[in-house]
């Protein structure tokens, strides 16, 4: 998606976007607001998965204290040399063998919709939803690049056959900023695909269950839904990690630094004097749930869907106890994202790849995208 950032002459629709990429290896980047996290993933062995080569992982903690050091934030703002700096420091470390890049944009920097219509395919398709991205999109179309992916066909009551379709909508001046971004870490930027889309290839590829991925970052959190690989809604909130650190903060008293500890090392699962911890952060919590609510309720109501578990990603899916409170508060079954499923590594480095898995899930996803049929 968006692999061809400079189209000229008339609507930058990008269809069919070429697998342009060497059969080498690619570096997957996901910039999220407090975070730049990075994996290396190498052409797929005679197993036919991608080989995992190294990770990296560069966090700042200034967004805790204040809010405009945010890498990026929902209102669409990031700091271009900044982030470009970060990024040198992180490549620095790793070392990357590879310089191709594919890059995430956070859900909130783009605009999405699930459209429904009549079964088309080819010329007609695009006419259609040129027309529908005129009706939908929120900005003028000279502003922005579009794409969309069919992503569910079936019957009505009439017998008429009909089609989902993913529209996904980001504004030029966004995509302008990550080219920046990368050119001065001296990096080469091949595509840039939202962040939703990674995670459904990485967590539901090859599995038609309809899933709830809930991805709570520092400042954010996307709720998508997926199946079968394919992206089908999304919607986001900014209550997120940082909310829990701060209720800490403020409850005990403590700075966000040490809030962000107590938050990592005790999460929902205090005993005796810890238990004012966890009371501290599950308001905030149970907003991030209701919206998953609300997400899965207007989703199986408007789109014949069923959503039949919650998927946790992100850093916040590693808030001891999470999963068993969201299961209970959801009345669904709730896992950990293990994006390690879809990549080839070595047994010995296993528990550290665990402990990471759900932070970096976005950026396996970008770099499966090279090896992805």
């Amino acid at each position: 998606m968006f692999g061809d950032f400079f189209k000229p002459g008339g609507l930058p629709v990008f269809r069919n976007f070429s697998r342009i990429l060497p059969q080498g290896g690619i570096l997957g980047v996901d910039i999220g607001t407090a975070s730049i996290k990075a994996v290396e993933l190498e052409a797929p062995s005679a197993q036919g998965m991608p080989r995992f080569r190294n990770y990296g992982i560069l966090e700042s903690y200034s967004h805790l204290d204040r809010l405009n050091t945010a890498i990026q934030t929902s209102g669409l703002k990031m700091l271009e040399n900044e982030t470009a700096e970060l990024l040198k420091n992180l490549l620095h470390h790793l070392n990357p063998k590879f310089k191709n890049v594919v890059a995430s944009i956070p859900s909130f920097s783009a605009f999405t919709s699930l459209l429904e219509m009549p079964a088309l395919s080819g010329r007609e398709l695009e006419q259609v939803m040129r027309y529908q991205a005129q009706v939908v999109v929120p900005l003028p179309l000279s502003e922005v690049v579009i794409d969309w992916t069919p992503v569910g066909e079936y019957t009505d009551e009439k017998g008429v056959k009909k089609q989902q379709v993913f529209l996904v909508s980001v504004p030029k001046e966004t995509v302008a900023k990550y080219q920046s971004v990368f050119h001065q870490a001296g990096l080469t930027l091949k595509a840039l695909e939202i962040e939703g889309l990674s995670l459904a290839r990485v967590l539901t590829r090859g599995d038609p269950t309809e899933t709830a991925v809930v991805d709570i970052g520092a400042r954010s959190t996307s709720i998508l839904v997926a199946e079968n690989g394919l992206l089908k809604y999304s919607a986001q909130t900014d209550f997120a990690g940082a909310s829990l650190t701060q209720a800490v903060s403020s409850g005990l008293g403590v700075s966000v630094r040490r809030a962000e500890e107590l938050k990592k090392q005790k999460g929902l699962l205090g005993q005796g004097g810890e238990y004012g911890l966890s009371t501290l952060m599950l308001p905030f919590l149970d907003v991030i749930l209701s919206e998953v609510r609300r997400v899965k309720d207007n989703y199986e109501k408007s789109y014949r869907g069923k959503i039949e578990r919650v998927m946790l990603s992100g850093g916040g899916a590693n808030l001891l106890g999470v999963e068993k409170y969201a299961a209970m508060q959801l009345g669904l079954p709730v896992m950990k994202a293990d994006p390690w499923k879809q990549v080839e590594f070595s047994p010995e480095i296993a528990p550290v790849l665990a402990e990471v898995g759900s932070s970096l899930a976005v950026a396996i996803g970008l770099g499966m995208r090279q090896f992805s049929s």
